[in-house]
């Protein structure tokens, strides 16, 4: 007996509804990318290993899906490295590609290629998959769409208050009114890492901070005492977990924990910056709350730090997230480009917009027309008249075998097909068709060579 097929863990297969739906997200997204002067790239599914290792942090390199060498990778390993069973020294003989585990660095990789190409600042868009060796649950997977919008080559602030703004748009016209874009800014983090004393540290102090949402605050303190950080160091950094307020009384209470750091005090008056402009600007549905505890923990931000939640009442992880950085192209070495980017998160979107019943009714329309199967004759007329229909931008088929009236009825019903089109033997001599509205089950006749009174029915 066959072995039944399966997909590896973390991986899906969409159905034309899931696409319909996705495809609606993206566009929407897509939409106002361009409205707001990003321009569209693509790169490949896979880079070279050297491209990602090392941008990500400990955690993100142990997510990196490596790619096989091609042909006898193995005879080339020699034998001590190959008895020593060590994965890491092994890993650079026999694999030197990796899928791709962000947009972000491969898109500062395309810039410090293509620098003499494009003018700056450049504002890109890219829609494409990615892919982390992640432990699969609900709203995180192994393969899975990032929709990025990054600007590079300017260190106006002007570009935070445009992504707050193109995120309030996008969750606005996708009727998600009250998520909550929260802020915090990298300087702030490192701050606070100096005035404790765990400067050397911060790395571990932010990657185990940005778990505060999802483990708690003593297991937060847990990891930080293995990562080496005091306990004297812990209390100093505890009023991070106690702020409340406004963002402006946050940042107040700020002003005071960073008073002796400078590197500190620039990112509160950063964030002080971003959060008055927005507030004078106006907001349409989302909400903007200062963050102290977020720290997205990758190694590459080193200013304003992004991440969105779904509104209130819906459990649910970010649904979209990014920041600045001051030098991600210097890794390759592009120095002093800066640049800031955000993030959709399209399939938790994809899932809030599911659990709210958000998705606009028939957007899994496949058809506009149905022409049913009465025959030979018939059927022929079906086709030229579908042609004729498809000229005009309707979408519109023949089913295509002469069967019982009932499993052609059944057929469009499952489809959702709103008009029905009847040519039988009599429409036929009388050069005639009946269209039937599947949902009221009005039926109207047409003539054949009238066919724009029924297209401008449809559009009306």
């Amino acid at each position: 007996m066959p072995q039944k097929p399966s997909i590896p863990k973390g991986t899906r297969d969409f159905s034309p509804t899931e696409v319909a739906r996705r495809n609606y997200i993206i566009e929407t997204i897509k939409k106002h990318f361009e409205v707001y002067g990003f321009q569209p790239i693509e790169t490949p599914s896979f880079e070279n290993s050297n491209t990602l290792l090392g941008k990500y942090g400990e955690e993100g390199d142990r997510l990196i899906f490596k790619i096989l060498n091609s042909g006898d990778f193995i005879s080339k390993v020699d034998d001590v490295t190959y008895s020593s069973k060590n994965s890491s020294s092994l890993l650079s003989k026999i694999s030197e590609k990796a899928l791709r585990y962000d947009l972000t660095v491969p898109f500062a990789r395309y810039v410090v290629m293509h620098q003499n190409e494009i003018d700056f600042p450049f504002k890109r868009y890219q829609i494409q998959p990615v892919w982390r060796a992640d432990r699969p649950q609900k709203g995180r997977f192994r393969e899975f769409y990032q929709c990025d919008a990054d600007v590079v080559g300017s260190n106006s602030l002007l570009q935070e208050v445009e992504l707050v703004q193109l995120y309030d748009a996008v969750f606005t016209d996708l009727k998600l009114g009250g998520t909550t874009i929260k802020l915090n800014n990298r300087k702030i983090l490192s701050g606070i890492a100096e005035v404790i004393g765990a400067k050397h540290l911060l790395v571990d102090f932010t990657v185990a901070l940005d778990k505060l949402d999802k483990i708690g605050e003593e297991k937060v303190k847990e990891e930080m005492i293995t990562k080496g950080i005091s306990e004297a160091a812990i209390a100093k950094a505890a009023p991070l977990f106690d702020m409340s307020g406004s963002s402006i009384e946050q940042l107040t209470q700020l002003k005071s924990l960073l008073a002796t750091s400078e590197i500190g005090m620039h990112g509160v008056s950063e964030l002080e910056e971003i959060i008055n402009t927005v507030e004078e600007i106006g907001l349409k549905t989302a909400n903007l709350k200062v963050d102290v505890t977020l720290a997205r923990g990758l190694n590459y931000y080193t200013g304003a730090i992004f991440e969105v939640s779904a509104p209130e009442g819906i459990h649910m992880g970010s649904i979209g997230g990014g920041g600045r950085y001051d030098d991600l192209t210097g890794i390759f070495g592009l120095k002093d480009v800066s640049g800031i980017g955000i993030s959709f998160g399209l399939d938790r979107i994809y899932l809030v917009l599911e659990e709210l019943g958000l998705f606009p009714e028939r957007l899994d329309q496949s058809i506009d027309v149905l022409c049913i199967n009465f025959g030979e004759k018939e059927s022929l007329a079906s086709l030229k008249l579908v042609g004729k229909l498809r000229e005009n931008g309707v979408k519109a088929e023949v089913y295509p075998t002469f069967t019982k009236m009932q499993k052609q009825m059944k057929y469009a019903n499952n489809r959702k097909v709103p008009y029905v089109v009847l040519i039988g033997e009599q429409e036929l001599s009388k050069g005639e068709f009946v269209v039937k509205n599947m949902d009221t089950g009005e039926q109207k006749t047409y003539a054949m060579d009238n066919l724009e009174a029924f297209v401008s029915s449809l559009r009306a």
